[in-house]
């Protein structure tokens, strides 16, 4: 096959991409300003971007064919910027995704309908794997994607799609300043299932402020009542493990208290006096 065979097979392959990829990739008015995109994410919901939703009502979701469906709020988790929207009927197609992770360097298009003109996408490799990171939403994100793809406006809360137009995951400008990021396909689809069973994603908290140090964190504070003083912790007490997960950092802790042991005893591995120690503390829901 000659090159400039081979380049339009190649540019052929791509806007079949973004067609496939269009079918599910939709129009979100729910901000004063221009709308932003969603993603088909069940026939009667939408995810999209958290930043993206300002209001609770009047929300419109434009299908691919030029129709506006009224929505309503089904959830949202501030902390990793994402909101499910629900329509009154099943009228969507749902998102093809990726049954294997995005790699860097990997061939992708962004894609975004923040308007009636149609779909549009942008073009880029993946640049870069990161995480877990904690947002300026205050929320600590698994994982996350860096793209070469232009984040043209109204492109949050559309897909990132791989060369066969399957969903990488979703796009947002509202995570960090200044740059777009997407969340993968398998941590916004995790999030997605706890809006839609129950509006939000449940976080733990253990109620103590700290500071690294070689063995852990040392405690430097206790909420008053708060899970942590209730469960035998003492300031001067070094957090090591808590739910067998090793601690480093703050965002050690943070990523240990998932919504699984909101309430639960769980096991939080101690030094005290130098001597080891594990307490069972049950974890409180940080609101």
């Amino acid at each position: 096959m000659s090159d400039a065979k081979s380049l339009s097979a190649f540019s052929d392959g791509l806007a079949a991409a973004v067609e496939a990829a269009s079918a599910s990739t939709l129009l979100v008015d729910a901000r004063k300003r221009y709308p932003a995109s969603g993603i088909a994410y069940a026939a009667d919901l939408v995810l999209t971007a958290d930043h993206v939703v300002t209001r609770d009502e009047d929300i419109r979701v434009g299908l691919p064919d030029g129709k506006r469906v009224a929505a309503t709020v089904a959830g949202r988790d501030p902390g990793s910027d994402l909101a499910l929207l629900r329509l009154g009927e099943k009228v969507l197609a749902p998102a093809n995704t990726a049954k294997d992770p995005a790699r860097v360097g990997q061939i992708v298009l962004a894609l975004g309908r923040p308007s009636e003109a149609g779909v549009q996408a942008s073009f880029g490799i993946v640049t870069a794997i990161g995480g877990p990171a904690r947002t300026a939403r205050g929320g600590l994100l698994e994982q996350y994607l860096q793209t070469e793809a232009t984040p043209y406006p109204g492109f949050s809360g559309g897909p990132l799609i791989n060369a066969a137009g399957e969903v990488l995951g979703l796009n947002t400008s509202g995570l960090t300043r200044g740059a777009a990021l997407t969340i993968p396909v398998g941590v916004a689809w995790v999030i997605a299932d706890s809006l839609e069973k129950h509006g939000t994603v449940k976080r733990g908290y253990l109620g103590v402020r700290t500071q690294p140090v070689e063995t852990g964190l040392l405690v430097l504070w206790l909420e008053k009542d708060g899970p942590a003083e209730k469960g035998g912790l003492l300031v001067g007490d070094i957090l090591t493990k808590v739910n067998n997960q090793s601690l480093h950092d703050a965002d050690d802790l943070f990523a240990a208290l998932t919504s699984e042991t909101v309430g639960k005893k769980t096991d939080v591995d101690i030094l005290r006096g130098g001597q080891p120690q594990t307490l069972k503390v049950t974890v409180g829901e940080r609101k």
